[in-house]
């Protein structure tokens, strides 16, 4: 069973639109499991302070790394990687979640204020993990997107498992259009060669699709393609 942790100030959120779906029925089924820990819970005083002002003035607040470290360390899995969502981490795509879908266990922090105290990022091996070049107010957001793009890479999760193959990033390429019935609608067809029942043919148009639309919507993806 592939397991999560998250820590948060906001358990209520978790597992939300995670326990619907074929994430829910993968949920029961027990191919991957989700705890979730009230940072808060963690800190000592009768107030439950979870942050204070940052050292050298400026605004916002900060996570005490006290209060952090105090959370991790009561929840400590043996091996577990620890990531930290942050704008300033290691860029997640598709290759990353191919290799988180390979751990056995993995711990996600949701920051909130102006982050967490850089201390706890040395002293429990943290590493810093980014969904992409934009702020949000809290890591729950990016925690969800890390975990879908993981789970439906886990086995038995999704209803179709070729269907991971042909998506886009697999191969380094954006996915080729996709078409169902009707056949003809508002006066635009299918095209042709989806019709032709000739396999070779529809993969050789979905890949020149595939690279076509890489090609200009994606630059740096396409380089990156050619060069390999």
């Amino acid at each position: 069973m592939w397991q999560s942790q998250i820590f948060t100030l906001y358990p209520e959120f978790f597992p939300g639109p995670l326990n619907k779906g074929l994430y829910g029925k993968a949920l029961e089924k027990k191919i991957w499991s989700i705890k979730v820990n009230n940072i808060r819970d963690a800190a000592n005083d009768k107030h439950k302070t979870v942050d204070d002002t940052p050292y050298g003035g400026g605004s916002g607040m900060v996570l005490k790394p006290d209060v952090l470290a105090n959370s991790l360390d009561l929840n400590k899995v043996e091996g577990e990687r620890i990531f930290y969502l942050s704008p300033r981490g290691r860029k997640f795509d598709q290759a990353f979640a191919q290799e988180l879908s390979k751990e056995k266990s993995i711990a996600l922090i949701c920051g909130h204020f102006e982050g967490v105290d850089e201390r706890i990022l040395s002293t429990r091996n943290i590493e810093e993990i980014s969904i992409g070049d934009y702020v949000l107010s809290g890591g729950e957001t990016a925690a969800f997107v890390v975990l879908e793009s993981i789970l439906r890479l886990l086995p038995g999760v999704l209803g179709n498992e070729k269907s991971v193959d042909d998506e886009s990033f697999q191969n380094g390429l954006l996915e080729y259009p996709q078409y169902t019935k009707p056949q003809i609608w508002e006066e635009k067809s299918v095209p042709d060669v989806l019709l032709s029942g000739d396999h070779n043919k529809i993969k050789d148009w979905r890949l020149s699709q595939s690279e076509a639309i890489t090609r200009v919507r994606r630059p740096d993806l396409w380089q990156k393609y050619k060069n390999n």
